[in-house]
C-alpha cells in the first residue's frame, strides 16, 4: 500500500501549495463521481434523498429492521469526494453490525465550508437520536470526515443533546498543525504533509479562526461526548495529535481508547490490508454493542 500511495503521487500533491491549488481547480471543473459501485447492491439496500441540495444516502442491511443507526463521513483532505475503499467499509458495517448507515455528500472545497457543512451533520445526527436514543447511534469519519464528525458531535453536545459513539479514524484534530511531534513523523508518512493541507483547510475555515472548533476540534468542548474509539497509526502525521486529544479528554473524564497500528499509514483501517481487518472488526462491534 505504500507503494501503491507513493506512486499516486499524494505526499507530493499534499508537499505543494501549488500542485492542491490546482487539483483543487481542476475537481471543481471536472467534478469526480461519488456514486456507490454497483456491486454493493448484492450486499446492501440503497437509496438516495436531497437535503439542502445534498444527496443523501441510507446503506440498509437486508436482514429486516433494526434500532442501530450510524452516519459516515468520508475524509478527502476536504477536497476529495468518497471513493470505493470508503463505500466497500460503509456496506461492511452495514452488513455486519446490522445497522442503517447515512451517508452525506456534503460540499467539498472551494463551495463547502465548516460553518456550512457542520451544522447539517450535526442536524443529522440529532434526528437519529431523537428517533432510537443516542446508545443506538454511532457517529463515524475518517481522516477529514473525523474531524468534521468531532466537531458535529461537539455541536450536538452544545444544544444539549447527548452524545453518541464516536468512531474516529486518523482524525485531524488541530488543524494549525504546531505539535512540534508531526515535524518528526513527516518523513515516515507517505501520504500527507502539511504545505498542500494548508491550502485546502484556508478554503475549508472561510472566515472562521483556525482555532475555532468547527473547524479544529481539538479546541472544542469534550464534556458530553459520548464513548469514543480513535485509530491512529505511527506512520501518520495525524498520530501526533491523537495522543494530545486523548490526553485531555481522558483529564476531562471523557471516555476514550485510543487504538494505534505501529508502523501503519494514514486511515489504514479502510484499506485492503490484512492488518485493517482487526480493526473494522472492532468498529464493527462497537457499533453493534
Amino acid at each position: 500500500m505504500e507503494v501503491l500511495i507513493r506512486f499516486r503521487g499524494s505526499k507530493k500533491l499534499y508537499g505543494s501549495p501549488e500542485r492542491v491549488r490546482a487539483h483543487i481547480e481542476e475537481l471543481t471543473i471536472r467534478p469526480a463521481s461519488f456514486a456507490p459501485p454497483a456491486k454493493l447492491d448484492k450486499q446492501v439496500d440503497i437509496s438516495i434523498t436531497y437535503r439542502d441540495g445534498w444527496p443523501i444516502y441510507l446503506v440498509t442491511p437486508r436482514t429486516g429492521t433494526t434500532t442501530r443507526r450510524a452516519i459516515y463521513t468520508h475524509g478527502g483532505a476536504w477536497i476529495h469526494e468518497i471513493v470505493g475503499f470508503h463505500w466497500r467499509f460503509v456496506a461492511e458495517v452495514a452488513v455486519r453490525a446490522n445497522c442503517e448507515v447515512t451517508v452525506p455528500i456534503y460540499p467539498l472545497v472551494p463551495l463547502g465550508s465548516a460553518a456550512q457543512v457542520v451544522p447539517v451533520i450535526a442536524d443529522l445526527a440529532e434526528e437519529l437520536v431523537t428517533e432510537v436514543g443516542a446508545s443506538n447511534v454511532s457517529l463515524i469519519g475518517d481522516s477529514a470526515g473525523a474531524t468534521i464528525t468531532l466537531s458535529a458531535a461537539q455541536l450536538l453536545c452544545s444544544r444539549g443533546i447527548a452524545g453518541p459513539r464516536l468512531i474516529l479514524l486518523s482524525p485531524g484534530l488541530d488543524l494549525t498543525f504546531r505539535n512540534p511531534r508531526i515535524a518528526r513523523i513527516n518523513p515516515t508518512d507517505p501520504w500527507l504533509d502539511v504545505p498542500g493541507l494548508r491550502v485546502a483547510i484556508e478554503q475549508w475555515r472561510g472566515d472562521l479562526p483556525i482555532d475555532d472548533p468547527l473547524v479544529s476540534p481539538f479546541f472544542g468542548d469534550v464534556n458530553g461526548l459520548g464513548p469514543i474509539m480513535i485509530f491512529t497509526s505511527t506512520r501518520d502525521i495525524t498520530n501526533a495529535d491523537a495522543h494530545a486529544f486523548v490526553h485531555k479528554a481522558k483529564e476531562q473524564g471523557v471516555n476514550v481508547m485510543l487504538s494505534e497500528a505501529n508502523g501503519m499509514i494514514h486511515v489504514y483501517p479502510l484499506l485492503p490490508i490484512p492488518e485493517a481487518k482487526q480493526a473494522r472488526t472492532a468498529i464493527v462491534e462497537a457499533v453493534a454493542s
